[in-house]
């Protein structure tokens, strides 16, 4: 049953966290989870399954903290990854806390990001890496989330959703790395936790040199000057924010009504719903 929390004052604080972990019974989280996220006010949403938990929440910062020390209690979950930013206004409706397959469906089985990833690539170390002629640069995220912000060189995949993303790079890999020696490959997410999932995909194509933003865009809008960045635009993210950019600030997109896409404050009308009017199936 998913649940609305009591009134809180602004700021909102707000955790984007996940973690890969082999939990034997990833059910019997659920219930002790939703729990105490209901006594502490928090809402916001978490996924549990057997590779891991993944969500984002908000609430006050003690309330964060109780839920936050408890997940990092769960066997695995130690090194909980967390990117911490606020809110002026309410960011969820309510709190829901569910059981999936996956906690990112990348929909490909024995995929396993404990077992084989990557090379994390710090947000200080990463413009040098996306720079660098002999990098294939390529965006994880769905295209509407790409279509209002991305990094200089990135490709978009133009997928709709990330299970998407594995036929995706099976039927452009010899486009994308081409004869000989492979390039080297860096990939990136809104908090990286579709990057583990695709750098370990990756890895099982034989694709050697794999790279991923440590901490995704988040880490590094939040990290690396805005004079400094190769960052381009706003970042889409899944919460009534509808995106945020340097420093974490809110921007100014909000979210279409039917589709739930990002609308720019100059568009009159939501783009992807006009293009469909325009263009029936």
């Amino acid at each position: 049953m998913d649940s609305p929390a009591a009134p809180f004052p602004a700021p909102w604080r707000v955790a984007a966290l996940y973690r890969f972990a082999r939990f034997d019974d990833p059910a019997a989280l659920i219930a002790p989870l939703r729990a105490l996220a209901e006594a502490q006010g928090v809402i916001g949403s978490l996924l549990v399954a057997r590779e891991g938990i993944n969500g984002t929440i908000a609430g006050s910062e003690a309330g964060l903290a109780a839920v936050l020390d408890h997940i990092r209690a769960l066997s695995g979950c130690a090194d909980l990854d967390v990117k911490h930013s606020t809110a002026a206004e309410r960011p969820f409706g309510k709190l829901k806390v569910r059981l999936k397959r996956e906690i990112v469906t990348l929909g490909v089985p024995d995929i396993d990001p404990l077992a084989s990833v990557g090379t994390y690539v710090s947000p200080q170390d990463w413009n040098a890496l996306i720079a660098d002629p002999d990098t294939v640069v390529i965006d994880t995220r769905n295209d509407y989330e790409v279509a209002i912000g991305t990094f200089e060189r990135a490709i978009n995949p133009r997928t709709a959703s990330f299970r998407e993303f594995p036929e995706w790079f099976r039927r452009e890999r010899d486009r994308l790395l081409g004869e000989g020696r492979q390039p080297k490959v860096a990939m990136f997410c809104t908090g990286g936790i579709r990057c583990e999932k695709s750098t370990a995909f990756l890895k099982a194509e034989r694709v050697e040199e794999v790279f991923h933003l440590k901490g995704g865009i988040l880490n590094y809008l939040e990290t690396v000057p805005e004079d400094e960045s190769l960052w381009r635009g706003q970042c889409f993210v899944f919460d009534e924010r509808v995106s945020i950019g340097h420093g974490l600030k809110v921007g100014d997109f909000r979210s279409c009504r039917d589709c739930g896409r990002p609308v720019g404050a100059s568009d009159a009308e939501c783009p992807a719903c006009t293009s469909t009017a325009s263009h029936p199936a």
